[in-house]
């Protein structure tokens, strides 16, 4: 068989302009490199500051986000301290730790953060407002809205920040055990009456969202309580709860598998007595709600480190729920112990090796899922 050889009489194409590329709207160039594989495109990201941004611009975060109930392809865990210069981000998705920040004003990189939801920050004591306000920053969208406090002065705690398709929801319960729901919608605050027991054991613990509730505990005697969105009703759980408990937090999560996904309320709490955990549980509230079904215990070298690290004060220890994960987090540690509901195993998420060894204490983790539900 012969082959035949063509010859190539056209000329090569002369080098394209570069002045081309700085002439291209911005919202072309980002439509353009949201079209990139995400191997690709996140081999770029070292390329300049703006191509490392992009994560977090909106035709990237449609493109390679699943639904809500499935594996997001953008997910992080956010580490604030109040001596960094700027938030860390480890990548949940590829399991490192990134090096780039968040595309915040220095202003805001300074402000006390207080919850995430969605692609929704919640900060307090902004700059510039007497320190009487609250700012909702949306990562996406760069925008922001101040939200001054009910009332003045204004001592709250356990800001739980909610977001849904029309807008957010902002929870605070204040010193005088009334609560405040800021409605972004409404665009103004309501008034409730607060609970006739003490909520939280730790300062660092926001309330969780089951079923349109938001779920706290008591101090001891422990109790699993809620308070409903729409009417501002208070109801205690009638579920008991285990045996000499020493501590216990809340999580709730999506999980499932094959497209079959439903929202469970998890419990984590340590078993002992005196005050001393002897080892640490995880439990699942069952589907008529009366009843916590243990699920895992925590490896013993595992409890014994973290038991250590927390010295027993549990006022410390905070949890979440992280994509199918329950993370344990301690305030004093910068170190994380997360459970793969899925998989049953347990693991420690490695400290960000750009961490000072000097920060003893001031750790604080948020769950950092970008998506478009939220709007400012």
């Amino acid at each position: 068989m012969d082959l035949a050889i063509v010859g190539n009489n056209h000329r090569p194409s002369p080098a394209m302009d570069r002045k081309i590329w700085s002439k291209i709207p911005v919202e072309l160039l980002e439509r353009i490199l949201s079209m990139l594989p995400l191997k690709t495109f996140l081999s770029l990201r070292s390329t300049c500051k703006y191509f490392r941004s992009l994560i977090f611009s909106p035709l990237f975060i449609s493109k390679h986000t699943n639904p809500p109930s499935s594996p997001s392809m953008c997910s992080f865990l956010l580490l604030s301290h109040p001596q960094a210069t700027h938030y860390l981000l480890y990548d949940t998705v590829l399991n490192t730790w990134r090096n780039f920040g968040l595309p915040l004003s220095r202003n805001l990189s300074f402000t006390p953060l207080l919850s995430t939801a969605s692609c929704l920050l919640s900060f307090s004591a902004v700059p510039d407002s007497s320190n009487s306000a609250f700012l909702i920053y949306n990562l996406l969208s760069r925008s922001s809205r101040t939200i001054k406090y009910p009332e003045f002065p204004f001592a709250f705690e356990l800001s739980t920040l909610i977001t849904n398709p029309n807008g957010y929801k902002l929870f605070c319960l204040s010193s005088n055990n009334h609560v405040y729901v800021y409605d972004s919608r409404a665009r103004n605050w309501t008034r409730y009456d607060g609970i006739q027991r003490t909520l939280g054991h730790s300062y660092h613990q926001q309330g969780v969202l089951f079923n349109g509730s938001l779920y706290f505990t008591t101090r001891e005697p422990f109790l699993v309580v809620n308070f409903e969105i729409q009417t501002g009703n208070w109801e205690v759980l009638e579920a008991d709860l285990p045996d000499e408990l020493t501590f216990v937090r809340l999580a709730t999560g999506s999980t499932g598998r094959n497209g079959d996904y439903s929202n469970k309320l998890f419990m984590f709490g340590g078993i002992g007595r005196n005050g001393i955990s002897k080892n640490m549980k995880i439990w699942e509230l069952d589907e008529k709600g009366r009843k916590w079904d243990e699920i895992e215990s925590v490896p013993e070298m595992m409890c014994r480190k973290f038991g250590s690290v927390c010295y027993h004060n549990y006022e410390h220890i905070y949890c979440f729920w992280h994509q199918g994960m329950i993370c344990v987090c301690c305030y004093n540690w910068p170190e994380v112990l997360y459970y793969k509901v899925d998989r049953r195993t347990w693991h420690w998420l490695p400290k960000c090796p750009s961490l000072p060894h000097k920060w003893s204490c001031g750790f604080k983790w948020f769950s950092f899922v970008p998506d478009f539900c939220a709007l400012v």
